[in-house]
């Protein structure tokens, strides 16, 4: 079968050709698939597309028309995914329910102990061979609290890390994960993680119960010296609303791996044109705050997983197989 997979970053290609190889005829474009690139799929009954691509009834539409059937996500998460139009539409929608839970967690901590230790500002003064040490100041993390938004396969690795630094560890979840209790996890309330956390996590799904999990009720509820970080989704937080705590002094700092409205922003370059984004200029400018362009997932470990399994998800297509990484059609009832 021939697929063409949209929005495949450099470092990407190299490990999706090689997953596809043997298996299925594999086009690849750096384009991002939405509702003016759909038409380019013309004649390909599958495609694969990265988690910044929208799609929309329009963009499904186009797709389908165009002879696309089967859509192959390469990320686990699918809010960006119309599904009920999909299922109308006779499509079937694959994503990668797993990869390595160690890419994200690990990048979260790089940004936590990034923004706590300064290391952007300290990197940026001595290339200007400013060696002052004024305003780098950090904190120990022993002994400190650490607040799991999630704790899942990502949070329980996140955890894990803490555990390590030896903090104090609070997790919020539907359920508790026995594996981050026996590291000495206590759960709690929203609320109460958020009043005594030195350092916040997000960890959870972007569904509609926790888009703005972290709304401006939220947000002021924690301690003005907290540590917050999302590598999760962008719409968990309520961007607006931290603008304006940070424009009132609060938080050590924030660390963003991922934004609300990234979509037609991050994995482009946008360094000559710029950004007509008033929230992400205004955030980025904050001296305590870092923001990366959702790169935690990007390990050769993790690539490499969500490419292989991306390939298997075509294979399973074509052979009739409903994989337990189908979408749509939706699982039957019993």
């Amino acid at each position: 079968m021939e697929v063409l997979a949209f929005g495949v970053q450099a470092d990407e290609r190299p490990l999706i050709e090689e997953a596809f190889s043997g298996r299925h005829e594999l086009h690849c474009t750096d384009v991002f698939l939405g509702a003016d690139t759909a038409p380019m799929a013309a004649g390909y009954e599958a495609v694969s597309t990265s988690v910044n691509a929208r799609l929309d009834a329009r963009v499904l539409q186009t797709l389908a028309v165009g002879g696309t059937s089967m859509i192959a996500q390469r990320s686990t998460g699918f809010n960006n995914i119309d599904l009920d139009v999909a299922e109308r539409l006779g499509l079937t929608v694959a994503r990668v329910s797993y990869y390595s839970p160690y890419s994200v967690a690990e990048f979260a901590w790089t940004l936590a102990m990034a923004v706590n230790r300064r290391i952007v500002r300290a990197g940026n003064r001595t290339r200007d061979f400013d060696f002052r040490l004024d305003g780098l100041m950090g904190r120990d993390l022993r002994g400190r609290t650490v607040g799991v938004l999630g704790t899942g396969k990502i949070g329980e690795a996140f955890t894990r890390i803490a555990h390590g630094f030896g903090m104090r560890l609070l997790g919020w979840d539907i359920a508790p994960n026995p594996a981050c209790e026996a590291l000495g996890m206590e759960y709690a309330t929203k609320e109460e993680l958020l009043a005594e956390a030195d350092v916040v996590s997000l960890h959870v799904p972007l569904v509609p119960a926790t888009h703005h999990l972290l709304d401006a009720a939220a947000l002021r509820a924690m301690k003005d010296d907290a540590i917050l970080v999302n590598s999760s989704r962008g719409g968990l937080i309520d961007t607006d609303a931290l603008v304006d705590e940070l424009r009132r002094g609060r938080f050590s700092g924030v660390g963003l791996d991922v934004y609300e409205a990234e979509a037609g922003l991050f994995f482009l370059d946008k360094s000559v044109e710029g950004i007509d984004d008033d929230t992400l200029a205004r955030l980025v400018t904050f001296p305590r705050v870092v923001v990366t362009s959702h790169q935690a997932y990007y390990t050769r470990e993790a690539v490499t997983q969500i490419a292989e399994t991306t390939a298997r998800n075509v294979d399973d297509y074509v052979a009739g197989r409903r994989g337990e990484n189908v979408l749509v059609p939706a699982a039957p009832t019993a």
